[in-house]
């Protein structure tokens, strides 16, 4: 039997609509609400373990790592952003229920789908709950825990390193963190670091109460330390002199006068207002630069310790985090926030001794050198620490604060 084209054409259009309707029908939601959701307000997990949470302060904090105090704060901050309207198709989740949602995922590490069975959510609810959470938190906190120093702030923080570290003119610690992520795709190797896993780095400087002072996220895994701090705000703002770090003051009891500075490890450049150790092969069979080098781990290794505190209390970073990364940059941009305000009210038990007895010991890795020679300036500020610091004022320095 022969078709003429017309009728080939007409049978073609018949074939094409009976596809398009079979595949309509087998696409069409069942439900607006999977029945197992609509049971949250009774089964989920918020609703059967908050409320017995409440009346046990220690059960609240192990299951939000956090205080009920502070976690009620929060919640008072960040209630205008989570509320959202009534309308007459279904009940919104509440401000508290989300923040707890938020919290509960960053606490313990869990996927968006665990996350989704144990509160009876939708996948994307999750999803959409934790990124308006973490955006919330801060545009909120940010400026009120993570400040832009003063001059008095600057002179505070060097009196808390004199006074707890044992390290004069100091004015933080900064090291990076790689936070390890999925690849993503179409990527390439921009996220690929020296460790062999994708990630995105955190840049922190910390003072001597394991505080944040200034953070930068999001740069690439592949970039070094070294060269994150040469192109973020804050290195830039501290080359040019425009972030309100005053000059210096004479080393205590001496009549040394030094700048303020910042301590690294050996992956940064020396400046003026940052210190590195001297090299390994320096430092042998030296004893002043061998102290030099001790005592500037001592401090620096405040920064590390800071990291250990924010991966034990919120768990999510110690697995592979696998979302995008502007969704990740955000979450350690939260998570930061939250650090800070909760050092500030003093919520951090059994955190920080845990950290600093698990802290490793500084070591010198010739592979990670800041290529490139520093000016004379800045060895010659090195040296006047390391002169200062062998001297009888120096030592009797470091004697008062083991004694205090």
């Amino acid at each position: 039997m022969q078709f003429s084209q017309f009728e080939l054409a007409a049978i073609a259009i018949a074939i094409d609509d009976e596809v398009l309707e079979k595949r309509s029908e087998t696409t069409k939601r069942r439900w607006g609400v999977h029945p197992t959701w609509r049971k949250r307000e009774a089964e989920g997990e918020f609703a059967l373990l908050y409320k017995e949470l409440i009346d046990d302060e220690s059960k609240f904090y192990g299951y939000f790592r956090m205080s009920k105090e502070c976690f009620t704060f929060l919640l008072e901050k960040v209630k205008p952003d989570l509320t959202k309207k009534i309308t007459r198709f279904q009940k919104p989740i509440s401000p508290i229920e989300r923040l707890a949602v938020c919290i509960r995922f960053l606490a313990t590490g869990d996927s968006f789908k665990t996350i989704s069975y144990s509160f009876r959510l939708g996948h994307s609810t999750v999803t959409e709950i934790v990124h308006s959470t973490c955006r919330s938190i801060v545009k909120r906190f940010k400026k009120d825990v993570i400040p832009e120093p003063t001059e008095e702030m600057w002179r505070k923080i060097a009196e808390d390193f004199e006074k707890l570290r044992g390290f004069p003119n100091c004015i933080g610690a900064l090291d990076g963190k790689h936070f390890v992520i999925e690849a993503p795709a179409n990527s390439g190797s921009i996220y690929f670091n020296y460790k062999h896993t994708f990630s995105i780095v955190l840049l922190a400087l910390v003072d001597a109460c394991y505080k944040f002072i200034a953070v930068d996220v999001g740069a690439y895994g592949r970039n070094s330390d070294g060269g994150i701090f040469a192109q973020c705000n804050l290195g830039k703002r501290l080359e040019n002199g425009t972030l309100h770090v005053p000059i210096g003051k004479n080393l205590p009891g001496s009549s040394t006068f030094a700048p303020y500075v910042i301590v690294g490890d050996e992956a940064f450049p020396l400046k003026t207002y940052l210190m590195r150790p001297y090299p390994g092969h320096q430092a042998t069979g030296d004893a002043n630069k061998t102290n030099f080098n001790h005592r500037l781990s001592l401090a620096r290794r405040l920064v590390e310790n800071a990291f250990g505190i924010l991966t034990q209390r919120f768990r999510i970073f110690q697995r592979r985090m696998k979302l995008a990364p502007e969704t990740v940059d955000y979450i350690i941009l939260s998570t930061c926030v939250l650090h800070n305000f909760l050092c500030e009210q003093k919520d951090y038990t059994g955190l920080i001794n845990h950290s600093a007895q698990n802290a490793q010991p500084h070591l010198l890795n010739p592979l990670s050198v800041q290529p490139g020679r520093p000016a004379n300036d800045a060895f010659a500020v090195r040296e006047t620490f390391k002169e200062y610091l062998a001297s009888t004022a120096g030592r009797n320095f470091i004697g008062q604060q083991y004694q205090e």
